[in-house]
């Protein structure tokens, strides 16, 4: 990793955000548009409402984030790994993945999975994710 290059880097749990920031992280990654008209509520809530909230901080400004849904006893999953594009490559998703699945196992969550996006796959498996044998995710339509 290279993160060297970003002296003053923290990852952090957090249950607050500015919303701003937070919208421009999703903007940035390609999930929200504009036309969506997601209120400044609904982006308040995903920090509070997450079961962890890791934000990657660099001189009090928001780069990166990620989040757990889960039950914080036994199974637990990742999603909204995000870094800004201007700070990717320097291993910052990594350090988020990594702090979430720390916490989690901290807390006694022993089952932690995930669903990646195209072209993610090598990135998870480095950190340690395997494919699921024999499973398929399922979306309610």
């Amino acid at each position: 990793m290279r993160t060297e290059k970003l002296d003053g880097l923290e990852i952090k749990l957090v249950r607050t955000m500015p919303v701003d920031q937070l919208g421009a992280i999703y903007k940035d990654a390609g999930w929200w548009q504009d036309n969506y008209k997601i209120s400044d509520e609904f982006l308040r809530r995903i920090p509070e409402q997450s079961a962890l909230f890791a934000g990657a901080f660099l001189e009090k400004k928001i780069i990166g984030m990620g989040r757990a849904l889960s039950d914080l006893c036994s199974d637990a999953y990742i999603q909204d790994i995000a870094v800004l594009s201007a700070y990717r490559k320097f291993g910052i998703g990594t350090l988020i993945v990594t702090f979430l699945i720390q916490e989690l196992k901290r807390r006694g969550v022993d089952w932690i999975g995930l669903i990646g996006e195209p072209g993610t796959r090598s990135f998870y498996e480095k950190i340690g994710f395997r494919q699921m044998k024999d499973h398929i995710p399922f979306k309610l339509e």
